[in-house]
């Protein structure tokens, strides 16, 4: 996931050390006392023990390699310009365009049932899982669980699991399918199974509610969490601009919101440089990289995107991809 001012990657070439290995094969059947719990703790919440049985079957070590992800995320410190490049390059904005054109309808659709801008969730979908193609490879429930037998957050990540395996217990994908990134996001819009829980739709009615590989549900799931964030129908959530005056850096930033008409009048203007249409609407003026770089104007519905992933960066490329391939 992709965070203002930090890309958090993780590096293949970082490996646990030998001991590190040799400790957690010492430790396999404390983890399986552990399992045991969770078992226990499940099957007393009412679901299913052959369900959650198969399910932490999945997982019988702590897995070495989601503990060396979790251990080794070196920060990048990245400018704008450079988070942008990365985010909205030619390529894809290129797949972007092709993924939107083949589906333009059925995302025109589901904005217009969840009054949500159909760009945006073709740019949340583009950032979180390069438009349905890079979902994860790790089991959900083998990554929670060593997350949560780890220690260093293992009340979420366990709070996490018990809420996977609800999932697995409703059958909307089987515990093998259930597939997301190291830390337990799932599938193409990378949903914790919290957010699942409460955001998830099932947009095809199929009884089901497929994020992994039902684009249907992929689009509603998405535009749902975004309408149940407050989104307003109708509303950009932000645009470029220029300025032709002189802003203090301190003036800035989405805490700093006033009308159009008083941006105008401090050398504000919409980025062809012509006058904003709505001067009696508020903004904020966003310059991430500092004075005489890009700028923008940003509106409720970026405070929304934000809600997906509390990064300016982040809701910036989600828009501006948005606007870019649709």
């Amino acid at each position: 996931m992709l965070h203002r001012r930090v890309l958090l990657t993780a590096l293949p070439a970082a490996t646990l050390s030998a001991r590190s290995v040799r400790a957690q094969t010492s430790r396999t059947g404390s983890y399986a006392a552990f399992l045991g719990g969770v078992r226990r703790e499940a099957v007393s919440q009412g679901l299913s023990s052959r369900i959650v049985d198969r399910a932490l079957a999945l997982t019988r070590t702590p897995n070495a390699h989601v503990l060396q992800l979790d251990r080794h995320q070196p920060e990048f410190t990245l400018t704008w310009a450079q988070y942008r490049s990365r985010v909205i390059g030619s390529t894809r904005v290129s797949q972007g365009q092709a993924a939107f054109s083949s589906r333009a309808q059925q995302l025109n659709a589901v904005g217009q049932k969840y009054g949500v801008d159909p760009r945006v969730i073709v740019g949340i979908w583009g950032l979180e899982s390069g438009f349905g193609r890079k979902i994860g490879t790790f089991s959900v429930v083998d990554s929670l669980a060593t997350l949560a037998y780890d220690g260093r957050r293992s009340s979420f990540f366990r709070s996490e699991l018990l809420k996977s395996l609800h999932i697995l217990n409703d059958g909307d994908i089987p515990p093998e399918g259930m597939l997301g990134s190291y830390a337990g996001a799932m599938g193409q819009p990378q949903f914790m199974p919290s957010a699942y829980l409460h955001y998830a739709v099932d947009g095809d009615g199929d009884g089901k509610r497929n994020i992994w590989t039902d684009e249907a549900d992929v689009f509603a799931s998405v535009a749902n969490y975004l309408a149940q964030c407050g989104w307003q129908r109708g509303v950009p959530w932000g645009q470029p601009v220029q300025i032709t005056g002189d802003i203090p850096q301190a003036l800035t930033g989405r805490a700093h919101r006033q009308t159009l008409e008083a941006w105008m009048r401090q050398g504000v203007r919409r980025a062809d440089g012509r006058p904003f249409t709505r001067p009696d609407a508020e903004g904020a003026l966003l310059r991430p990289d500092g004075p005489g770089t890009e700028s923008f104007m940003v509106y409720r519905n970026f405070d929304v995107i934000r809600r997906y992933n509390p990064s300016d960066f982040y809701a910036l490329g989600v828009g501006l991809l948005g606007y870019a391939v649709a």
